[in-house]
């Protein structure tokens, strides 16, 4: 009863359907989305981070989007617990890159854990916020990202990944493979 193309191989279908529509390799599409899909997450970050730094949107909008964890029925909701999901990841990964890089007012390689965090003083709080209201806000505009990726990843394959890959493959003395 097993599948003559194993598991994947409706997934495998379809995409190489994709390349073929679109005039571009397999893997370099492949490539192309996962540039695409990182991008699409490092720029918004960065923007919502320092554009909420400027404004001081941090901590206004964390502390008002944040639900009270009291255990209420309108707490219970499902906007509410994804929303506190979120903002819970975003302090875990606030601290993890604080630490690592050292930003966000932590120092490098500065053990701090979460109970500290919100008792940290004025501007790294504000900071760590931004970070968390960035942090949410990319997580929130995941089907946006993945959605442009998908549309975008033809072009961006034969505009950058086929270029850098044919001359990758002409300094190497091969000659490429034709779809």
């Amino acid at each position: 009863m097993s599948n003559p193309g194993g598991r994947f191989a409706s997934y495998r279908n379809a995409l190489t359907a994709i390349s073929g529509r679109t005039g571009t390799p397999l893997p370099s599409l492949i490539i192309s989305f996962a540039i695409l899909h990182e991008l699409t997450a490092i720029v918004p970050t960065v923007g919502i981070f320092y554009t909420a730094r400027s404004l001081g949107a941090g901590e206004r909008v964390v502390n008002a989007v944040a639900p009270s964890r009291d255990g209420s029925v309108d707490d219970q909701s499902w906007l509410n617990t994804q929303l506190r999901s979120w903002i819970d990841e975003g302090e875990q990964w606030a601290g993890r890159v604080g630490r690592r890089y050292g930003i966000f007012g932590f120092e490098k390689g500065e053990g701090v854990d979460q109970s500290q965090t919100s008792q940290l003083p004025g501007k790294l709080a504000g900071d760590v916020a931004n970070a968390v209201l960035a942090y949410g806000a990319v997580k929130a505009l995941l089907p946006i990202r993945v959605g442009l990726s998908l549309y975008l990843s033809p072009m961006f394959s034969r505009a950058v990944v086929e270029p850098i890959r044919l001359g990758g493959l002409r300094l190497l003395g091969r000659r490429p493979k034709s779809l």
